[in-house]
């Protein structure tokens, strides 16, 4: 081979290394600080009317309840605001654990039943034993497991 195709598998070789060093920085940062924010501000819907806090049906869940991991017995009353998992300091359950990314999970009502999404996390949301690949219902009594906490919607 030719010193010059030498040096350009050399340079091709180096400029791969830094594009791996670098990725894996971002990803590094991603995880610990969260995504960053847009730089233009999303149009804002204009404001509802306050709602009444609507009385859960028969048979709908009433409290998240943390059966597992280092929060187990941790309750959490449920209404119609949706609730972040994860690490993050503003999340409404914050996890201490290594196996959970900063935002992790979300679960929400929507038509009357909850749902839980993975937010694009790194070692995944499992419910029961299927990992979540896009938003799903949860029923009663079916854990959802984060990392080491294991959680579960109960009346």
């Amino acid at each position: 081979m030719s010193e010059l195709t030498l040096l350009l598998i050399r340079l091709a070789f180096l400029a791969v290394l830094w594009f791996f060093v670098i990725a894996a920085v971002g990803v590094i940062r991603t995880d610990l600080f969260g995504s960053r924010a847009t730089a233009q501000a999303p149009a804002r819907k204009p404001a509802k009317p306050a709602r009444q806090p609507t009385k859960p049906k028969k048979g709908e869940p009433r409290q998240l309840i943390v059966t597992g991991g280092p929060l187990q017995g941790t309750i959490i009353d449920l209404t119609e605001t949706p609730i972040t998992i994860g690490r993050a300091n503003d999340a409404t359950l914050v996890l201490s654990d290594d196996y959970a990314s900063s935002r992790h999970a979300r679960l929400f009502p929507q038509d009357g039943q909850w749902i839980v999404e993975d937010l694009g996390s790194t070692n995944g949301t499992y419910l029961d034993r299927s990992k979540v690949t896009r938003p799903t219902p949860v029923h009663l009594g079916v854990p959802i497991r984060i990392g080491k906490t294991v959680i579960e919607l109960r009346k």
